[in-house]
C-alpha cells in the first residue's frame, strides 16, 4: 500500500529490491486476485468489531445491530461495494442490522440488488447522499478502494460532527489512507479512538487479527504467482504474465505503478520500459 506511504516508498526506491504489490496483481477480468481473499476477511470482520464497539462497554452506543422485538436494528451504512462491501453487508444482514450500501457505480448497486435483493438497500454515492446517511447511522464501514491509489476522503471532519454519540466508524480502507478526515491508523493492541464521541477503528491489516484463516485464503491464490517467478525467475515470470506484471511496484529504483507514482509526485516508468520488455 504504497500511494499514502511516501517514506516507505523511498525507502524501497533506494533498496534496489524488486516490489511486487499485491494489491495490484490483476486478473483476466480486471479484478484483483490477491487483494481480493484479505478485502472478505477484513469485509467480513468489519461488522464484527463494529458490533463490539457499539457495546457500551466499548465506548459505543449500547446498540444490537440486529436489535430485539419492539427495538430497531441498528443502521449500517457501508461505503463502497466491492469486495469487501458486499461481505460488510452479508455480515451485517445476517445480524439483522437495517443495510445500506452507497457506491458510485450502477453497475455494482444492481450486482448488490441482484444477490441481496431488497434486504439490502443501495445509494448512488453523492455528497448530499453520504452527508445524510452517516448523520443517521448507528455503524459507518468505509471500504472504497481506488487500486494503488489513495483511497478518496469521502466522509468529511463535519459529517464526523453530525454523527450520533456513540456511533462508530469502521474505516476498512485505512491501509490505504482512509475514507474519512478523522481516521489515523491504529493497532490491535490499541484499535480505537474518539472524535466528536464517535467511536473511529482504523486498525491496519484487520486480517492479521484472523491470522490462521487470512494466511490459508492468502495462501490459495498467491501460491501460483510465487511458483512462476521461483521457477521461471522474476523477469521472465513478469515478461510471460501481464497480470503478475500489472503488480510490479518498484525495480530498478523506478515506480512502476502509476497511482503511486501520482500520488507522490514521482516519475513514473511502464513496466515494459523497466524490464526493457
Amino acid at each position: 500500500h504504497r500511494a499514502p506511504a511516501g517514506e516507505q516508498t523511498r525507502y524501497l526506491i533506494g533498496s534496489g529490491a524488486i516490489c511486487i504489490a499485491y494489491e495490484t496483481v490483476t486478473s483476466w477480468n480486471r479484478t484483483l486476485p490477491l487483494l481480493t481473499p484479505m478485502s472478505e476477511v477484513a469485509g467480513r470482520m468489519s461488522v464484527q468489531v463494529g458490533a463490539r464497539c457499539l457495546e457500551k462497554e466499548a465506548g459505543g452506543r449500547g446498540v444490537l445491530l440486529g436489535g430485539v422485538p419492539g427495538v430497531p436494528a441498528g443502521d449500517v451504512v457501508i461505503l463502497g461495494g466491492g469486495v469487501a462491501g458486499t461481505n460488510a453487508a452479508l455480515i451485517a444482514l445476517g445480524m439483522g442490522a437495517t443495510v445500506t450500501v452507497v457506491d458510485r457505480s450502477a453497475d455494482a448497486l444492481r450486482r448488490l440488488v441482484a444477490e441481496f435483493g431488497t434486504s439490502v438497500r443501495t445509494m448512488f454515492s453523492t455528497r448530499d447522499a453520504i452527508e445524510s446517511l452517516v448523520a443517521g447511522a448507528d455503524l459507518v464501514i468505509g471500504t472504497v478502494l481506488v487500486p494503488g491509489a489513495e483511497a478518496p476522503k469521502l466522509v468529511t471532519r463535519e459529517m464526523v460532527a453530525s454523527m450520533k454519540t456513540g456511533s462508530v466508524i469502521v474505516d476498512v480502507a485505512i491501509d490505504q489512507g482512509g475514507c474519512c478526515e478523522t481516521s489515523r491508523p491504529t493497532s490491535h493492541s490499541e484499535p480505537t479512538y474518539v472524535v466528536d464521541d464517535v467511536v473511529h477503528y482504523c486498525v491496519t491489516n484487520m486480517p492479521g487479527a484472523l491470522a490462521r484463516t487470512s494466511t490459508f485464503a492468502l495462501n490459495n491464490v498467491t501460491l501460483p504467482f510465487a511458483l512462476a517467478i521461483a521457477g521461471k525467475g522474476y523477469r521472465d515470470a513478469l515478461a510471460d504474465d501481464i497480470h503478475l506484471r500489472d503488480g510490479l511496484n518498484v525495480i530498478d529504483g523506478k515506480i512502476t505503478c502509476k497511482p503511486v507514482a501520482d500520488a507522490q509526485g514521482l516519475e513514473f516508468v511502464k513496466p515494459e520500459v523497466a524490464l526493457g520488455l
